[in-house]
């Protein structure tokens, strides 16, 4: 639904450009030429009152006075201009605009809000404004002011910067490089990253997608159509303003530990994204992606004249976290029957410096029928004894003929040090991605590795949390609104304990004291049991204990607690005079001498709402700055990964006589703090440091809590905080059918996925081929995955369960368009099942779920002999029309307002 009208707008029958000039250095002039020089085969026609001809085309005063209506128009015209441009163009049925006008201002009142909500009025999509253009090689349409046309090919490039997307353009052409489409998207006014991930996902001509990001303004939709997009095909990501924003202005370790662009690091890796740093590495994938699908494994061989280049490549995959492929013996016996005894006999497979193309063929043959490689990076040292031309054409027919010899190929990649352009050329020819250096082409490798890791990751059915794990959502939210109602910013230590209580959090037992004798009796029962006690400073204003000394262990006895209470208030006083000391937390000693201190938290990012954040803690946790984020909410193998890029997950593992960290209990823990905030959205930031970890588990030593009212970030009911929405259990719902059959309905959940797979099997071909509009024979694993992970962003669906038996009995789903205006749904039954009752209940309740979420309209698409679907359809209300481009599908539309009933009728 995102991509409504997307494709007239790339691929238009017909193009008008509004504003053209006969200035040879104008925008409109620029753009007029690109189209004619590009060979489009549509109409081009040309808007300006002040011109009868430019650049051989005849003008025309108006849109309106143009002898057919294009799909496409172009507006180089002045900003106050193109609001009435895109009104009359909506009334002429125009599909899409460019706007490369610049100056258009932003907000209310604004040029480019007059021309939004132009735009709104009619439908019309647009692109821009400040903006480069659009090129579509397929469609030999260059709507833009690039300098060259990129040739045909199979990368999508989108990218906020037109200086960005022309230089891609420039740099593809002397690579030889093609694209799918390069889209210029400018200021976002309506097209946004979003929407074209949609539509390039959706795209059979698109292999990769390349992404050149500034900043995301609608954190929940970018992370809804990336993580789409990732799932189908590689999505490569570069952003600028690495180093604009250190870290997020907080008050605990957690917060100064989320730096912005680190929690754009964590957005990426959840959706699947690869990202790269420059645009040398981005050009590095696009080289590799336009050419070679990614390796299955990391197991990569390398096979050179050079023995020290060799070893330098070996040592960049290891640093990068490849893998030298092991050389079996039989494979070793193999090579030792066509290369000279000096070859290295090992991996990189040096077959020294006199190698002929003779001798690179025989051993590039056995690599490439190894199965024991995933992947083979062939390099290549001139020397005066063999040439490297004659090499290079060798690899080019060996790999030519694997090509056409199997289904899947392995992926050649080839570095000629010093190369001529006769060679590199060869290489482009033959679609073998080369490199200048084996740093270049081992980045590029294990680039192709991540993705297909992420890819993978993606499709993972996640396992279901413990069921003792019950959190007391209700008793923690009293906490919070009790310091809320006191207008307090900060949980004082009894009230974080009960917190982590609710959610089952260990914590040391932390009791408040407001005075040394308070202090006293609190500490006496522990010191009664033989167990010390630590007594800390207690105030909102004093973020870091350490910095005023404001922690004193191992007090033995009372006259000890007593005198440290008052050294400690002493010296926050001096310290920080203006700080308000609420007194001390009094606490027993833990005595766990070979647990890690670890730190946790959750903090809040202005774009992409709560981060949840794990490293080494301590009181050195800045300096260390071992640390890594994840955006909630988190399941057991998110929380395991996000652990696993840390350098202290490696002491969490057994070492000398220090045993491993509790399977799981770390995990477990940012899962439940994950919970916690989506259950909690008034936790602005949580902050545990240390968390204690050893063989009996996890325990919290000190925390901090700082809560606020919860502040929307994004559009719909329940969580209205994270940028990947949770699940949303409060649709659950029990159904009762006829004769009492009572149904489970609850949102659909990635591990629902073996249930799907079961379903299928007891619906009929005919039923599969109605709702999906063509035969089904069978389901891959990726298929039901995307069906499955749903992201609740923008999509929903239901599955519905036999109460009694767990069996699926059928689902329902729905998903909005780009700006959540309308929601298209589907529905699919098993076959043994019609007339029950069950269709009618699953479409209202996914009626009642679009209404609430505030769309205005439901429709749909039926296919015309789909009877019963269609009268289910009149029966609910859904009026049905013709498709005119498909005349065997009625388009069925149930407006939900009595505003969109009266548009619907109108229309």
């Amino acid at each position: 639904m995102s991509t409504y009208r997307l494709n007239n707008l790339l691929a238009p029958a017909a193009v008008a450009v509004i504003g053209a000039s006969p200035r040879p250095a104008s925008l409109g002039r620029a753009v007029l030429d690109n189209l004619r020089s590009a060979g489009f085969k549509g109409e081009i026609g040309v808007v300006n009152p002040r011109y009868p001809e430019i650049g051989g085309f005849k003008t025309v005063r108006s849109l309106g006075e143009l002898a057919f209506v294009p799909d496409l128009i172009v507006i180089t015209a002045p900003s106050r201009t193109v609001a009435k441009i895109i009104a009359d163009a909506g009334e002429r049925g125009v599909a899409g605009a460019i706007i490369i006008s610049a100056e258009m201002g932003r907000g209310k009142g604004s040029y480019a809000e007059a021309a939004n909500r132009a735009a709104r009025t009619s439908g019309i999509r647009l692109i821009g404004p400040n903006c480069l253009g659009i090129m579509v090689p397929g469609s030999n349409l260059n709507a833009s002011f690039a300098a060259h046309m990129p040739r045909r090919g199979h990368l999508a490039l989108i990218s906020q910067s037109g200086a960005i997307a022309a230089g891609m353009v420039d740099w593809a052409a002397v690579k030889n490089i093609g694209f799918s489409g390069i889209v210029s998207i400018g200021d976002q006014l309506d097209v946004d990253i979003a929407d074209m991930l949609d539509y390039y996902a959706g795209d059979i001509e698109t292999r990769a997608i390349l992404l050149y990001i500034e900043a995301v303004t609608d954190a929940r939709k970018f992370m809804s159509a990336a993580r789409a997009a990732a799932r189908v095909k590689p999505v490569v990501v570069v952003k600028s303003g690495r180093m604009a924003h250190g870290a997020l202005a907080a008050a605990t370790h957690t917060g100064a530990l989320a730096g912005a662009d680190a929690v754009y690091g964590a957005a990426f890796r959840r959706a699947g994204m690869l990202r790269v740093f420059d645009l040398r590495e981005l050009f590095d994938c696009a080289e590799t992606l336009g050419r070679v699908s990614a390796p299955r494994g990391k197991r990569i061989a390398i096979l050179t004249n050079g023995g020290g280049i060799g070893v330098l490549a070996v040592d960049r995959l290891a640093e990068l976290g490849g893998i030298p492929a092991t050389l079996s013996k039989e494979v070793c016996d193999k090579l030792d029957a066509v290369l000279p005894p000096s070859w290295s006999g090992s991996n990189p497979i040096d077959i020294t410096g006199d190698a002929d193309a003779e001798r690179y063929a025989a051993a590039l043959a056995v690599l490439l029928a190894d199965p024991e490689n995933d992947a083979i990076l062939v390099m290549n040292v001139q020397t005066a004894m063999a040439s490297s031309s004659e090499i290079a054409k060798a690899v080019i027919r060996l790999v030519g003929e694997e090509r056409i010899r199997r289904s899947f190929f392995k992926p050649v990649f080839a570095v000629w040090v010093g190369a001529d352009d006769s060679v590199t050329q060869a290489f482009d020819a033959a679609a073998i991605p080369n490199y200048p250096t084996e740093d270049d082409a081992v980045r590029s490798i294990i680039n192709l590795v991540r993705y297909r890791e992420a890819a993978q990751l993606l499709t993972e059915v996640p396992p279901s949390l413990p069921k003792e794990f019950d959190p007391d959502s209700e008793a923690a939210r009293a906490v919070i609104e009790k310091a809320l109602a006191e207008g307090r910013s900060w949980l004082d230590p009894i009230e974080v304990g009960a917190l982590f209580a609710a959610y089952q959090i260990p914590m040391v037992p932390t009791l408040a004291a407001v005075d040394a004798d308070a202090a006293v009796a609190w500490a006496e029962p522990f010191l009664a049991q033989g167990v010390t006690v630590v007594v800390k400073v207690m105030s909102r204003d004093i973020t870091h204990k350490s910095d005023v000394g404001g922690v004193v262990l191992n007090l033995t006895s009372a006259e000890a607690v007593r005198t440290a209470v008052g050294e400690i208030l002493a010296r926050a006083a001096k310290l920080r005079p203006t700080a308000r000391l609420d007194g001390v937390m009094v606490q027993p000693m833990i005595m766990r001498r070979k647990a890690r201190e670890l730190t946790v938290g959750i903090a809040d990012d202005p774009t992409f709402g709560p981060v949840i954040v794990f490293g080494h803690g301590g009181t050195g946790v800045e300096i260390i700055d071992d640390r890594a984020l994840a955006l909630p909410p988190l399941d057991l193998p998110l929380a395991c990964s996000l652990i696993a890029r840390t350098r202290v997950s490696k002491l969490l593992q057994a070492y000398r006589d220090v045993p491993a960290v509790k399977d799981g209990a770390v995990a477990l823990t940012l899962v439940k703090l994950s919970q916690m905030a989506a259950d909690l959205p008034e936790i602005h930031e949580l902050d545990i440091n240390p968390l204690l970890a050893d063989e009996n588990g996890v325990v919290v030593i000190d925390a901090r809590v700082v809560v606020r009212k919860a502040i929307r970030k994004f559009a719909g009911l329940g969580n209205a905080t994270f940028a990947v929405k949770p699940y949303p259990s409060e649709w659950e719902r029990h159904l009762v059918m006829k004769d009492g059959w009572r149904v489970l309905a609850r949102p659909l959940r990635p591990d629902d996925e073996p249930a799907i797979h079961e379903f299928l099997t007891h619906v009929t071909p005919e039923d599969l081929r109605l709702r999906f509009f063509a035969a089904m024979k069978e389901f891959s694993h990726a298929f039901i995955a995307r069906l499955t992970q749903i992201d609740y962003a923008r999509a929903m669906a239901f599955i519905a369960l036999d109460e009694a038996t767990g069996e699926t009995l059928g689902v329902v789903r729905i998903h909005s368009d780009s700006i959540y205006e309308s929601g298209e749904y589907a529905i699919l039954l098993r076959s043994d099942l019609k007339g029950k009752g069950l269709g009618w209940a699953l479409m209202k309740l996914i009626i009642e779920y679009a209404r609430a979420e505030g769309l205005k309209f439901v429709c749909g698409q039926v296919l015309r002999e789909n009877t019963a679907m269609l009268r289910m359809c009149r029966q609910l209300g859904f009026e049905a029309k013709t498709d005119h481009s498909e005349p065997d599908i009625l388009n069925v539309t149930l407006p939900l307002t009595d505003e969109s009933a009266r548009a619907a009728a109108k229309a």
